[in-house]
C-alpha cells in the first residue's frame, strides 16, 4: 500500500515515441512471437528477455519453436524426434531431448514441478501453457505489435501489504497467500502488452474503459489515455499539485473515479474527472481501490489505516457513504461487483499473530448486509474481477522457487454464487499481479504486472551520521533478501534469503558477490541477530503449519558453523535483539490478542523475565530496537500520515520513560539504534527515505530513495557502514482477450 509520487512532463516523452504501425511491420518480417517478458525471433533463432538476448543453443531453441507453433497442444516426443533427430542421426534421443528441455527451462526460469511455460506430459511429450501473443499468422504462429508504453504505481498496492508483511515477517508474521492447485491451461487466450515502461518509471495504476477501446494509466510522468488498438496516447490535464491515478470508469465512458493526493502527507481521496477536460470533483476525503457498480449507481472503495481497512460504498455522486465490511487487523485487495450490482466481492486477509493469515474471497449482499465466504485460499492475491457470465477472476502466488510471482485464474460461479468446476489458469508469466480491470462486456481484461525485488544495499556512513554514500546493491540475485545484522568486524552482512525456496540465513562480505550459508534446510528461518559477544547467531524458526497456537523457538548457532541448538520457545514470538559487550542483555517480544509483551532472556541458558507490556489490539504494528548498551527500548507504532510520529524510550532497568516526538519525517517505518546509542535510524513511511533522529526529536533527512521502497537500515557495530533493505519494482500493463 505504498504511496508513490508522480510528476508532470510526459508530453515530450510521448511525442518522441514511435507509433505501433512501423514496429508491427518489422516484427512480422522478423517473425517475432511474444510470451510473458520473452520474445522469440523465429527467423534469427534468438530468444530475448525484456529486450536482452538470452543464450540458448540450437536444439533447445528448435524445441521452443515447435512448442510455440502449437501453444496449448501436446507435442509428442515422437514428433520432436522426427523434426529434430532424423532417423540417420546416431544419438541417444532420450538423453538429448531431456537435455534440450532442461536448457530451455533454465533459459526461461521455468521448472518441471511448477511450469509456467513448458509442461511435461508424462510419457507423452510437452505442452506450452503460457498465453502467446497473436495477430498476423506466420508459419503456424501469430504475432502482435508491442505498443509504445508508459508506466506507473498503484497508490494502495497489495505488494506493499507484501512489503508490510515482510516487515512483519521480520517480526515473526507471515502472510501465507498461496493456493497450490493447478488446472488446465486456457489455450485460446491471447495476451499482449499495452505498456512498456522502463524499470525507473513503473506504471502506478491502470483501468480499461467500458467499451474496451482505451486504457487510462499513470506513471511518474503523468496521467494518460491510450487507444489500445492503435497505441495513440494523449496526456490528460490534471490540476497542479494534485497527483491522480486511475481507479475505475463510469458506464458513460467519459468519466472516471481516480485516487488523488493534493499534497504529500495527506491520505489519498477519491475524485471524479472527465476525460474530456475540466476540474476534478472530490467524492471522498479518503479512499482507494474504487469499483463502480455495473449499473453506474454506486462506488465501492476502501478506507482506513494500513492495518485497519474497511470496505465502504457510496452513491455515484459521492453521497450516502456506508461501511460494509472490515474489522481490526483486516486488509483487502481489489473489489469486484456482481453483474446484478447487488453483491460485492473482495479479497480479504487478516493480520494474525504468530505465522500465517486467513485469506479468502468474501461476498457481501448489499440489501441484507449479509456476508459469506465463497473461497478460502491460503495463498490468495489481491486481484479480483467478476465477469458478465459469472466467472470470478482472482490471482494466486506461484509455488517455490517462483514464490515471488503470481498469476490469474478463474472459476465459474453457480446460481447460488458458489464456485463450480475446476479453476482455470489464465496467465503464466513472471512477476506479480497488482491489479486488473475488465471491459463492460468482459471480452478484454487489462492487468497490471509488476516485479518486486527486495535486496540488501550497503552504504558508508558520513558526516557523523547525517549523510550516507549512494547505497550499492550487495545481493545481485533475483530472490528476496533482507538484512538483519553485521559481523563484529563490520565486513560482512548477515541476512535472510529465499533463493533456495525457503528463507535461510547467509552472510556476505561487502566486497564479494556471493554469500555463504550459515543455516540452511527446509524450514523457514527469520531474524538472524548476533549474541552480545558476536560469536553466535540467534534466529527464529517458523512452523510450516501456520498454526497460531504453535510455539516459535529461538535457536542459536555458532557463526563459525555447527549444529543449531534451541535456546527457548514460546507462542507468537515476533522479534528479538541483543545488546553488545560489555552489556549482555537480550530481549524478545511476544504478541497476544491485545498486548505486546517484552522479555529479557539469556541466549545460552534460556532464562527469561518479563519487563514490559503494551496493551494494544494491534501488537504487530510496532517496531522496536534495543540500545547497544542494553538499557533502553526504542518503540514506535507504524501510523499512517498525517498522524504524529513519536518514539517511546523505555528503560528496562526501571527508569522513567520518555517520548520523543518527531519534528520531521512523516511517519516511521523501520527503526534501529545508531551504533553509538546517541541517535536512531528510521525509514520514512511517506517519502520512502532514510532519516537520523537524535534523542530530542530533531530528525535529519539522510537519504531519499527514488522509485524504491526502503524497509529498514542496520548499522555496523563500528558505525561506519549501514545495510539497507530496499525494494525496486517494474510495472507494466498487459491485456487478455478471448479468455
Amino acid at each position: 500500500m505504498a504511496l508513490h509520487d508522480t510528476a508532470s512532463g510526459g508530453q515530450e516523452m510521448l511525442n518522441s515515441r514511435p507509433m505501433a504501425g512501423s514496429s508491427a511491420l518489422q516484427d512480422a518480417g522478423r517473425r517475432i512471437v511474444r510470451f510473458g517478458i520473452f520474445e522469440a525471433d523465429l527467423q534469427a533463432g534468438e530468444l530475448r528477455r525484456d529486450g536482452l538476448r538470452v543464450k540458448l543453443q540450437e536444439q533447445p531453441f528448435q524445441v521452443l519453436r515447435l512448442l510455440l507453433e502449437r501453444p496449448g497442444e501436446t507435442v509428442t516426443r515422437d514428433e520432436l524426434q522426427r523434426r529434430l533427430w532424423p532417423a540417420d542421426t546416431f544419438v541417444d534421443f532420450d538423453r538429448g531431448l531431456n537435455a534440450a528441455i532442461k536448457r530451455l527451462r533454465d533459459a526461461l526460469g521455468d521448472s518441471a514441478e511448477n511450469p509456467r511455460f513448458v509442461e511435461t506430459l508424462s510419457r507423452r511429450g510437452y505442452r506450452f501453457v503460457a498465453p502467446v501473443d497473436r495477430a498476423t499468422p506466420v508459419a503456424g504462429v501469430q504475432v502482435v505489435a508491442t505498443l509504445p508504453q508508459h508506466r506507473s504505481t498503484d497508490p494502495r498496492r497489495w505488494w506493499i501489504v507484501g512489503a508490510l508483511a515482510t516487515l512483519l515477517l521480520a517480526l515473526g508474521i507471515s502472510l501465507g497467500l498461496y493456493f497450490g492447485s493447478r488446472a488446465p491451461a486456457a489455450s485460446a487466450v491471447t495476451s499482449r502488452r499495452v505498456t512498456a515502461n522502463p524499470p525507473d518509471d513503473p506504471v502506478s495504476g491502470a483501468a480499461i474503459s467500458p467499451d474496451g477501446r482505451y486504457l487510462a494509466f499513470s506513471d511518474d510522468t503523468g496521467f494518460y489515455l491510450r487507444q489500445i488498438d492503435t497505441g495513440e496516447t494523449h496526456p490528460l490535464w490534471t490540476p497542479p499539485g494534485l497527483k491522480l491515478r486511475p481507479g475505475c470508469w463510469y458506464p458513460d465512458g467519459t468519466h472516471m473515479v481516480v485516487t488523488g493526493q493534493s499534497k504529500p502527507g495527506e491520505p489519498f481521496g477519491l475524485w471524479q474527472i472527465s476525460v474530456l477536460g475540466g476540474n476534478p470533483r472530490r467524492l471522498s476525503e479518503q479512499g482507494w481501490h474504487p469499483a463502480m457498480s455495473p449499473d453506474g449507481t454506486k462506488i465501492a472503495f476502501l478506507k482506513g489505516g494500513s492495518m485497519n481497512e474497511r470496505v465502504w460504498v457510496m452513491q455515484a455522486d459521492g453521497t450516502q457513504p456506508q461501511q460494509l465490511a472490515g474489522a481490526e487487523g483486516d486488509y483487502f485487495g481489489l473489489l469486484a461487483w456482481a453483474p446484478d450490482s447487488k453483491r460485492l466481492a473482495y479479497a480479504k486477509g487478516h493480520f494474525a499473530l504468530g505465522v500465517g493469515t486467513k485469506a479468502s474471497i468474501e461476498v457481501v449482499y448489499l440489501k441484507q448486509t449479509r456476508r459469506e465466504v465463497i473461497l478460502s485460499l491460503p495463498r490468495l492475491g489481491a486481484a479480483l474481477g467478476w465477469t458478465t457470465d459469472d466467472r470470478l477472476i482472482y490471482s494466486m502466488d506461484e509455488s517455490p522457487p517462483n514464490q515471488s510471482d503470481s498469476n490469474l485464474w478463474w472459476v465459474h460461479l453457480n446460481r447460488n454464487g458458489q464456485p463450480s468446476g475446476t479453476p482455470v489458469r489464465l496467465t503464466g508469466e513472471p512477476g506479480a499481479i497488482a491489479g486488473i480491470s475488465l471491459s463492460a462486456d468482459g471480452k478484454r481484461l487489462a492487468f497490471l504486472k509488476e516485479a518486486w525485488q527486495p535486496d540488501v544495499y550497503v552504504a558508508d556512513v558520513e558526516a557523523g551520521g547525517k549523510k550516507i554514500s549512494e547505497p550499492q546493491r550487495l545481493t545481485p540475485d533475483e530472490r528476496r533478501d533482507f538484512p538483519y545484522d553485521w559481523t563484529t568486524d563490520g565486513k560482512q552482512v548477515i541476512f535472510t534469503s529465499d533463493r533456495s525456496g525457503t528463507f535461510q540465513i547467509y552472510r556476505q562480505a561487502t566486497d564479494r558477490t556471493t554469500p555463504e550459508v550459515i543455516v540452511g534446510g527446509q524450514e523457514s528461518l527469520a531474524i538472524p541477530r548476533l549474541t552480545p559477544d558476536g560469536t553466535q547467531v540467534l534466529f527464529l524458526v517458523y512452523p510450516q503449519t501456520g498454526d497460531r497456537s504453535a510455539t516459535i523457538p529461538i535457536m542459536r548457532v555458532p557463526l563459525a558453523g555447527g549444529p543449531p541448538q534451541k535456546v527457548l520457545e514460546a507462542p507468537e514470538i515476533i522479534n528479538h535483539q541483543c545488546a553488545r559487550l560489555p552489556a549482555t542483555t537480550c530481549v524478545y517480544s511476544q504478541a497476544s490478542e491485545n498486548a505486546l509483551t517484552f522479555f529479557t532472556f539469556d541466549p545460552f541458558q534460556g532464562r527469561q523475565k518479563q519487563v514490559l507490556e503494551i496493551k494494544d489490539d494491534l501488537p504487530y504494528a510496532y517496531n522496536w530496537s534495543l540500545s547497544p548498551d542494553g538499557t533502553t527500548l526504542a518503540i514506535a507504532k507504524k501510523l499512517d500520515p498525517p498522524a504524529e510520529a513519536s518514539i517511546r524510550l523505555v528503560s528496562i532497568l526501571g527508569g522513567a520513560d520518555r517520548v520523543v516526538t518527531l519534528q520531521e519525517g512523516g511517519g516511521i517505518g523501520g527503526l534501529d539504534w545508531a551504533a553509538d546509542g546517541k541517535s536512531l535510524w528510521f525509514t520514512g513511511v511517506e517519502k520512502s527515505s532514510l532519516w537520523n533522529v537524535d534523542l530530542q526529536g530533531r530528525a535529519v533527512p539522510v537519504w531519499q530513495a527514488r522509485n524504491m521502497y526502503v524497509g529498514w537500515a542496520i548499522p555496523s557495530r563500528d558505525g561506519r557502514k549501514i545495510a539497507l533493505w530496499q525494494a525496486s519494482s517494474t510495472s507494466n500493463v498487459g491485456m487478455l482477450e478471448n479468455f
